[in-house]
């Protein structure tokens, strides 16, 4: 399952759980990409529940669309990521590191609201 949500003019919430096979998530990156359009400093809300990685076949769609992702990315300054998995908490942070302009925070899922106060800060 991934949804994305515009629920402000410069933000996106992405609900994402579950295992993503190739055409799901070309569907998602190609729905991710849409709502992103138009976005300038924009900042986005991740809620992930019931994390699962997804099949190579999926990785590989990903990977050959890097370059489109990684320009897309550069709309957003700001990523809360919501989920209750630290080892997944861990690995969205240290994204952020790597991604030059986005600064990525985890949070509990219970910390919706300190979550959304950091992406307004």
């Amino acid at each position: 399952m991934f949804k994305v949500t515009k629920v402000a003019e410069n933000r996106l919430d992405i609900a994402f759980g579950g295992k993503l096979d190739s055409n799901e998530m070309k569907a998602a990156l190609d729905e991710l990409q849409q709502q992103a359009e138009g976005i300038e400093d924009g900042v986005m809300l991740y809620r992930i529940e019931d994390f699962a990685i997804p099949t190579l076949s999926a990785m590989a769609v990903e990977f050959t669309r890097l370059p489109e992702m990684f320009a897309m990315i550069r709309r957003f300054s700001k990523a809360a990521v919501l989920c209750d998995k630290q080892w997944v908490q861990t690995i969205s942070e240290l994204e952020g590191k790597l991604l030059p302009g986005l600064t990525i925070k985890a949070f509990d899922m219970d910390q919706q609201q300190e979550a959304e106060h950091w992406l307004r800060s």
